[in-house]
């Protein structure tokens, strides 16, 4: 591992964990019994994806997508992406919601909105 990845990796590890820590997890909300902390760690590999539209995602972070789109709601996606643990470690959240029709998921809802 690079020591930038290594770096950024501690990175959003300390935040995310810090404001778990801090603010409480609550599991009753868009992503169901699933606390948007939970879906958010699991989407680490989509970061430079979610913060560049001309960076592919990798494969991990379009299998881990589909895997919390097919299991929750678009509402859950939405919640996660416009995050305050997304936009402390620099997430544009215009650039997150981009990474479903990016990734070729075809169970997009029509017209959705975030």
């Amino acid at each position: 591992m690079t020591s930038n990845m290594k770096t950024l990796f501690i990175a959003i590890s300390y935040l995310l964990f810090s404001n778990a820590i801090l603010l409480g997890v609550s599991g009753d909300g868009a992503c169901g019994n699933t606390s948007i902390f939970s879906v958010a760690w699991g989407l680490t590999s989509c970061v430079d994806a979610a913060k560049n539209p001309s960076v592919k995602p990798p494969r991990s972070c379009c299998a881990k997508t589909a895997d919390i789109f097919s299991k929750t709601s678009a509402g859950c996606i939405c919640s996660v992406f416009f995050s305050p643990h997304a936009r402390q470690v620099g997430i544009k959240p215009a650039v997150a919601i981009t990474i479903l029709k990016r990734c070729g998921l075809k169970n997009q809802p029509v017209g959705y909105r975030c």
